[in-house]
């Protein structure tokens, strides 16, 4: 196997020999010497770790056994396996009777390293694949619907369970080592959530539960407070719409960009948004587009030069739910002021503030028009 690369031959060395007074060699499963305490060594076929590769057994030269072994020297030689493959060999220089005590504790050492490497590769390799998954959904590509199924299933993924997709958003920019950092360690404490790095300071998470409803507020707090455990850098967490199916992981990614913005846009200081509290708005969002957009938003255009101010009225007012006192309150204006900027604001639009539909149509108005200049 080609697991002990050079850099993890030379890694064995180091380590072994700060806490062994001897020199250490670790030959690959050819018996070149790849890496030593000795550099002039380190090319040379070693005769010991041939014979204990040939062997799979610990291998002792004397002085007599060196002189008729071509380049040899004494010491003694031990094969390394990784889950019972032979990759190698490790060498410890000297008389065997003197080395010997320190064979079984190199080996163990440098097998160990070979282990961990192994593991750490098979992670980094699960890493990417199950992060081709997250993208391939999150972006809609179902050409091959069958492979995607096949990937489900290879991922332990029902998609008959309730899902969806958060976005994390970094504040700093990243330059790709802490964002892949931080995926490791979430798979490590939350073997269920598949991510992926959607851009330079995002990540999009895909995770799977059964409560409806209420437990949409308490996965999202879950996943917040993990973050904040794992990452402690400013960021931003936003959960998108909770569906079923494969189909519906790219509805729950848009859903969860568009609350994001929604969100900082209207409170720019939160730090953890939800789809469930910007609905209308997220829904609202796709209308804002061609004539039906341009004529849904121009109640608010028909405001003129007080429109700024006059907006700020209404969104005031709209956000206190129509009641006068608490949206007086908030813009700390008189309730007569108020009462005469809605008057005017009826006056301009030609529409009655006090029927139902024409309210909605000016807050829907509102919203896409606020919505517009945020993304314009």
């Amino acid at each position: 196997m080609d697991i002990l690369s050079t850099a993890l031959a030379q890694d064995i060395v180091t380590r072994t020999m700060r806490i062994i007074p001897y020199n250490v060699n670790v030959m690959d499963a050819n018996g070149s010497i790849i890496a030593s305490g000795n550099q002039a060594r380190i090319g040379e076929l070693h005769a010991g770790a041939l014979l204990a590769l040939a062997k799979r057994l610990t291998v002792e030269i004397d002085d007599a056994s060196a002189r008729n072994l071509h380049g040899a020297q004494p010491g003694i030689n031990l094969p390394l396996t990784v889950h019972g493959q032979l990759c190698g060999a490790v060498g410890l220089s000297g008389a065997p009777a003197e080395v010997r005590q320190f064979g079984e504790l190199v080996r163990l050492t440098a097998e160990m390293i070979l282990e961990q490497a192994q593991l750490a590769g098979e992670l980094q390799r699960d890493s990417r694949y199950r992060e081709a998954f997250v993208l391939n959904l999150i972006n809609g590509e179902h050409a091959n619907p069958a492979d995607l199924t096949a990937w489900a299933h290879r991922l332990g993924v029902q998609f008959d369970r309730m899902h969806a997709v958060y976005l994390l958003e970094l504040d700093e920019a990243d330059d790709g080592a802490g964002l892949h950092a931080l995926q490791l360690r979430l798979q490590s404490r939350l073997p269920s959530l598949l991510t992926a790095a959607a851009g330079e300071r995002e990540l999009a998470m895909l995770d799977f539960f059964d409560a409806p409803g209420p437990g949409h507020k308490k996965q999202l707090h879950t996943l917040s407070n993990v973050l904040r455990e794992l990452y402690p850098q400013p960021h931003r967490l936003t959960m998108g719409i909770a569906l079923q199916g494969m189909e519906a992981v790219a509805t729950s990614w848009h859903s969860a960009r568009t609350a994001a913005r929604i969100g900082r846009m209207r409170h720019p200081r939160r730090h953890q948004y939800s789809y469930y509290d910007h609905m209308l708005p997220v829904l609202l969002s796709g209308l804002n587009t061609g004539w039906q957009g341009a004529q849904l938003r121009a109640p608010i255009e028909k405001l003129g030069k007080n429109k700024e101010l006059l907006q700020r009225t209404l969104e005031a007012w709209f956000a206190h739910d129509g009641h006068p006192a608490a949206t007086a309150n908030a813009l700390h204006i008189h309730r007569n002021t108020l009462d005469y900027r809605l008057r005017r604001i009826g006056e301009v639009t030609g529409l009655d503030l006090a029927r139902l539909e024409d309210r909605f149509l000016l807050y829907v108005s509102s919203l896409l028009t606020i919505d517009k200049t945020n993304t314009s």
